[in-house]
């Protein structure tokens, strides 16, 4: 693996952070504080081409390699987590589609969402299944040619403002995994509803919320994926939703990096810049290594996919360090702010809002590490361990 980016990965990550400075920046603390969502800067990622950088080209993306969409996502996560994670949401819902869909369903659905025109939610997440997605009680059942779902999702990503949701769903629940199958539903489904804009800690603009399903009715033909569907969830959390979460982490964990550390060179004690004093500096010094630790892993896992090799343990890798080293590193650097991190009068006050969410959603951290050590067991006994 070359560690040095391309070209063209230095152009996409340049655009993007003149972006993030410029034009994300400064709206994002109001779209925290109002906890809207900013449809204009979501359509100027679509302008840029962000919202497609992996899509295929025939569709109207870019068809870029995952370590340039890892980049981007990192830059604008530098800037605002929530409109980040309209960049992440969206490449999630193209891959199922494009990996997965008919040509009548890439046609219809990816084109609006690679302009930034729809939104499309992931509804996985259930009142009592999370990280547990074989578990789902959201029942489909097939009729003719029509599919009858009923049953509640939550903490879902933009569904307040989702033009379609793509919806996991079980035929049998005694099958667990095998009767797990996912489809597209049109907000304006009849038997569809959209509960309330939850009022969430952190990520506030982007409209997370439950939706409900009451004898919901879609034609048949809105099935994704056929019958594989627990297999192609599993396969959609390892790319974009992994890698996309890590990424955010990194991101978020370097903006808080960068304002504790000019902070530190204004802030004085003791008569000097509180620079100076060891424990800031070690403090700084640990931000900066596992943020390069946690980069790595990212860039690591985003190359093998590109490459066509297994890489389920290595975006579970990048996933969990990254999801906690940006706890811990956003913590301490709210601590060199000391009483002042705790005022909304700085950026920090918001970053450690935004932190913990990295530790639950795409997989929580806990459950990284029994896919880690599942991965482990399997290279064990394959005579493959290194």
């Amino acid at each position: 693996m070359n560690l040095e980016l391309s070209a063209e990965q230095v152009a996409f990550r340049d655009v993007a952070r003149n972006l993030a400075a410029a034009e994300v920046a400064p709206k994002a603390a109001q779209i925290d504080a109002s906890s809207e969502f900013d449809w204009a800067l979501h359509r100027r990622l679509a302008e840029l081409g962000f919202l497609g950088l992996t899509a295929p080209e025939e569709f109207g993306g870019q068809a870029a390699d995952t370590v340039s969409w890892c980049v981007v996502v990192e830059e604008i996560a530098k800037a605002s987590s929530t409109v980040s994670n309209g960049i992440t949401l969206t490449d999630g819902m193209i891959h199922y589609i494009s990996t997965l869909g008919t040509q009548e369903q890439k046609e219809t659905f990816i084109p609006p969402l690679v302009r930034g025109e729809s939104i499309c939610s992931f509804a996985l997440t259930e009142p009592d299944t999370g990280s547990d997605a074989g578990s789902v009680r959201t029942t489909a059942r097939h009729e003719g040619d029509e599919v009858v779902l009923n049953g509640q999702k939550m903490f879902i990503s933009g569904a307040a403002y989702a033009d379609y949701f793509i919806v996991v769903a079980t035929v049998d629940r005694e099958l667990r995994h095998k009767g797990i199958r996912t489809y597209i539903v049109p907000r304006d489904a009849p038997g569809l509803a959209v509960g309330e804009k939850l009022d969430l800690m952190g990520i506030r603009g982007f409209g997370t919320s439950p939706v409900f399903f009451d004898d919901c009715r879609i034609p048949a033909s809105n099935q994704l994926g056929g019958n594989e569907g627990f297999r192609v969830v599993m396969q959609g959390l390892d790319g974009p939703g992994r890698l996309g979460a890590a990424s955010q982490a990194l991101g978020l964990t370097q903006a808080a990096m960068e304002a504790a550390a000019n902070y530190s060179l204004v802030r004085r004690q003791f008569g000097q810049q509180i620079f100076d004093h060891q424990a800031v500096q070690f403090m700084l010094a640990d931000m900066s290594a596992e943020i390069e630790a946690a980069r790595l892993l990212i860039w690591n896992a985003a190359w093998r996919r590109d490459a066509g090799l297994p890489f389920t343990k290595e975006s579970s890798h990048a996933k969990l360090f990254a999801g906690d080293m940006c706890v811990r590193n956003v913590s301490n650097a709210l601590q060199i702010f000391g009483g002042y991190g705790y005022s909304k009068e700085y950026p920090i006050e918001r970053y450690y809002r935004e932190a913990k969410i990295h530790q639950i959603w795409d997989g929580t951290n806990q459950i990284q590490r029994m896919i880690i050590a599942r991965q482990l067991k399997k290279e064990i006994e394959a005579g493959a361990f290194l």
